[in-house]
């Protein structure tokens, strides 16, 4: 009996129990499958059994195989599918992922189904930060494209499929043409060494797809649509779409430049221009997810965070645009949270005595948020130009992960012992 008959009779591969199909590619299928140990539902990647037993799957397949195997716990990101486990033997090869269930970007590259552009940049910044993140774990991703990331809900969205990846810590040669040729750069196409710059320019097809529903380069032969690639730069992304700002123009075509010097130096500044383009009208309250990431990312008290750390905090907190002159926390009032200024200045009055001038990066309530529970405010905080606030309850900081908590509760208090050290030496000062 194969090992195809087996699985359609048991309908299970080992500790997992196939419940449907998912999709079928070259080299294998893909599953929502169950753990019958965790009871965790998973998307298992099933290699074909004839490309297992076939006596050049260590030439062909084997490389790519262990490489995505190898990342299993690894690539620890908000916005990455976790690879969950891994498993080569008896003719049966397989990847256990985190299962995404709102289907991947492909939907969205139609002219008549596109996203809002707010929308577009919001999965562009999380995209940059993925991305970024498995670049500094010594990964190149080497296959974005839409089918390649999986959209959870909203905008919030999950890189997955990393069985191209380059490692660059590895130490056997890879080959470099893996990909999908409708997103491969020009180094790609011409074998040259890989860096993060050729996920950015995959990243860049893509995102001109959600932008106009259009590819950048499309020719009927892959000699042509290679010799375009190599040589031909695309239409501006405006001129498909006139609601599209020249700024997107700038963005995209520079994602897309030929040479990797062309394109942004680092996933940072690229991030950061897509946190900055077309900010939001003072009049409107919406902060994007981009933005509160980056306000959260500046402040010194929280450097010892991680990015999935700030994530956590990006969607705990309650975020607002405060106009000038508006009082945030009164003094002789019980209050229960701790602010962040994520942009602006706010004084600090007691018995309309200044004390003290918050600018950004700065916060304040912090002794509510360690005494967790509410507190009377000694103090009055009222905004001085406009403040892009992030509030944080006591209840919400309780429900992200222990070690978010640890980390911000050692920044806090580790500012809170300098505080007081400032505050001893002015009252010496005071009385000498």
């Amino acid at each position: 009996m194969t090992q195809t008959q087996t699985q359609t009779q048991t309908q299970t591969i080992g500790k997992f129990e196939l419940k449907k199909m998912l999709g079928k590619g070259a080299s294998g299928t893909v599953y929502l499958a169950l753990d019958t140990f965790s009871g965790q539902e998973v998307a298992l990647k099933v290699l074909d059994p004839e490309i297992v037993s076939d006596p050049e799957f260590d030439q062909t397949h084997s490389k790519q195989f262990m490489n995505e195997a190898s990342l299993a716990g690894r690539l620890s990101h908000p916005h990455i599918a976790e690879i969950l486990e891994a498993a080569l033997s008896d003719g049966v090869g397989y990847i256990a992922i985190e299962y995404v269930p709102g289907g991947d970007l492909s939907q969205f590259t139609s002219p008549e189904n596109l996203l809002p552009v707010e929308d577009a940049f919001e999965i562009a910044f999380k995209c940059c930060g993925a991305l970024d993140f498995a670049f500094r774990q010594g990964v190149v991703h080497r296959d974005i494209k839409p089918a390649n990331i999986m959209v959870v809900s909203g905008t919030n969205v999950k890189v997955v499929d990393f069985g191209a990846a380059y490692l660059q810590k590895a130490l056997d040669t890879q080959i470099t043409d893996i990909g999908s040729p409708l997103y491969m750069s020009p180094e790609q196409i011409l074998g040259e060494p890989l860096g993060h710059h050729c996920d950015m320019f995959a990243l860049g097809v893509v995102l001109y797809e959600l932008f106009t529903g259009h590819r950048p380069f499309v020719k009927p032969t892959m000699a042509e649509l290679f010799d375009m690639i190599l040589g031909e730069d695309p239409i501006a992304p405006s001129t498909l779409r006139p609601a599209l700002s020249k700024e997107v123009d700038t963005i995209l075509l520079r994602m897309l430049g030929k040479t990797p010097e062309e394109r942004y130096p680092t996933w940072a500044d690229l991030a950061l221009d897509l946190a900055s383009i077309g900010r939001l009208s003072v009049f409107q309250q919406t902060v994007p997810d981009r933005e509160r990431f980056f306000a959260l990312r500046k402040i010194a008290a929280l450097e010892h965070l991680g990015d999935g750390e700030i994530w956590e905090l990006v969607h705990a907190g309650r975020w607002s645009r405060v106009p000038g002159y508006t009082t945030i926390v009164r003094e002789g009032e019980a209050g229960s949270s701790l602010f962040f200024i994520g942009s602006g200045e706010a004084k600090v009055t007691m018995q309309e005595r200044l004390l003290n001038v918050l600018r950004t990066g700065e916060y304040f309530g912090e002794m509510a948020y360690l005494k967790a529970g509410a507190i009377t405010r000694h103090a009055t905080v009222e905004s001085i130009t406009e403040v892009l606030l992030a509030e944080f309850d006591a209840a919400a900081l309780r429900h992200v992960s222990k070690n978010c908590q640890l980390h911000l509760t050692f920044a806090l208090l580790h500012t809170m012992v300098d505080r007081l050290m400032l505050a001893d030496e002015r009252i010496i000062r005071a009385v000498t």
